[in-house]
Order: C-alpha cells, then structure tokens, then sequence
C-alpha cells in the first residue's frame, strides 16, 4: 500500500472519529439514550496460552478457565492476527448470568493481560478494551466453553446486535383490551462506535394499539449508530386476542 493511500485512510478515519465525537458531546444528548450500568463494569482478567486444541481446552476448563481467543486488528471488526489467552470461569459465568448472554455480547470491558509466572498474577502485560464477539454454553450446565473478544480502541467501528428492551405494556392502548405483543426481534444489528455502544434498544409500547407495529426505522438511537438492517423490518406487532383466549372469554 503506498505511502499517500496509508496517510488518505489515516486522515479520513480521524474526521470520522471527530465527527462521531462531536455527535456525542453534548450531556444532554447523551443521557436521551441507555448507558452501560456501571455497577458491571469490570475488568476482565486474562492470561496468555500457547497452544490450542480440545485437549488443551479440556485441561482448562479442569483448571478453572475458559479458553478464549483476542482478535487483535487495529479496526476492531474483520478480526485477524489472533491471541490465544484464557480467563477465569468463574468470572465469565458471573457476568454473564448477571447480564444475561445478550447484553454480554453487547457490552465493552476492559481486559487485563496479566502473566501467570507471578502470584496472583500481578504482572500486567497488557491492557486493552475489548467488545465479547462469541462465547459457546454448555447446554445443559450454561458453563462457558470458550469465548471470543475483539478489540476495541476508542475509534474502532464495530458491528454489534443490540439487545431489545420493551417497556409500556401495562399501559399498551392494544394489551390493554386483551391483545398480546408478537416480538418478532430481540436484537437489532447496528455498527457503532466503540464508546458509543448502547446496553439494549428502548423499544415504547404504550402508544400501540391493536394491529399497530414498530419497524427498524421507528427505533430511537444514538445518531452516531448505523442500522445494518432494513428501515421497514418489523420489530413487534400488536395482535388480536388468540384463538385460545377468544374461546375462554365465550
């Protein structure tokens, strides 16, 4: 790649960078829209492995860990150039049954790369925020089996599905007179920069009536977010009361 492309895409992610920072610089844009809980905040505690492999992976998980991968590409999203790293278990477990997999998977943390020849592993290596790409569950126990983080630097665009929230219902004009709410999406696909991450999507029910419905489009987010699906994709739809219901009421 030549000298003056490298420095026209350097130049040209710095205004984009600039200009999503201007996006979100104003406090009162800023708390329109959900932000992390930072009772969750937490540092992620990892330590490097050198090799891979189900015995391997087998061996951590008796020790305690789960098997992860960091994908280290400067963009944050086509991953690339991984690092092998495990982390504790117990940890894992705890934040995701506290967050629940989905807002796990759409939540940055800090991760500290700490070296296991040290006590208590008090030597950092390396510390860097990272956004929870996959993580696999056993199916019976819902232990994590392994999981994996991509970087994310302050100016990484990264392709995130967004937890739905839905709130309104008890005053819902539809769910009020005996319809019921088809959710027809839990998450919604956005890319966004990596400081900009919402924790879920606030999706209002209470002005629905039946036969009403919400579309992609009708979501209210952050102006610095891209949708990556279509505008006119339905999230959730009032129906009429079921079949089963309308049996009951005669």
């Amino acid at each position: 790649m030549s000298s003056l492309l490298q420095l026209q895409q350097r130049t040209s992610l710095w205004k984009s960078s600039a200009h999503i920072r201007r996006l979100y610089s104003s406090e009162a844009l800023e708390s329109e829209f959900p932000k992390p809980d930072p009772k969750y905040d937490e540092t992620i505690v990892a330590i490097p492995r050198s090799k891979s492999g189900t015995n391997i992976s087998t061996k951590e998980r008796k020790a305690g860990r789960v098997p992860a991968i960091l994908f280290e590409q400067e963009d944050g999203q086509n991953g690339g150039n991984k690092r092998l790293i495990s982390v504790r278990t117990t940890q894992i477990r705890k934040l995701v049954n506290h967050l629940g997999r989905s807002f796990f998977l759409s939540r940055v943390f800090d991760l500290e790369l700490r070296s296991p020849a040290f006590d208590e592993y008090d030597n950092i290596l390396e510390k860097v925020r990272v956004l929870p790409r996959l993580i696999h569950l056993h199916s019976a126990t819902d232990a994590p089996l392994n999981v994996t983080f991509i970087r994310a630097p302050s100016n990484a665009l990264l392709k995130v599905d967004i937890p739905i929230v839905y709130r309104g219902e008890d005053i819902s004009p539809g769910l009020r007179k005996g319809a019921y709410l088809n959710t027809i999406k839990r998450t919604v696909k956005y890319l966004c920069p990596a400081d900009v991450i919402p924790p879920f999507i606030d999706v209002d029910l209470s002005e629905l009536d039946v036969g009403q419905k919400l579309v992609m489009g009708d979501l209210k987010v952050h102006p610095a977010l891209k949708l990556l699906q279509s505008k006119e994709e339905p999230v959730c739809k009032i129906m009429g009361a079921r079949v089963s219901d309308q049996k009951k009421s005669k």
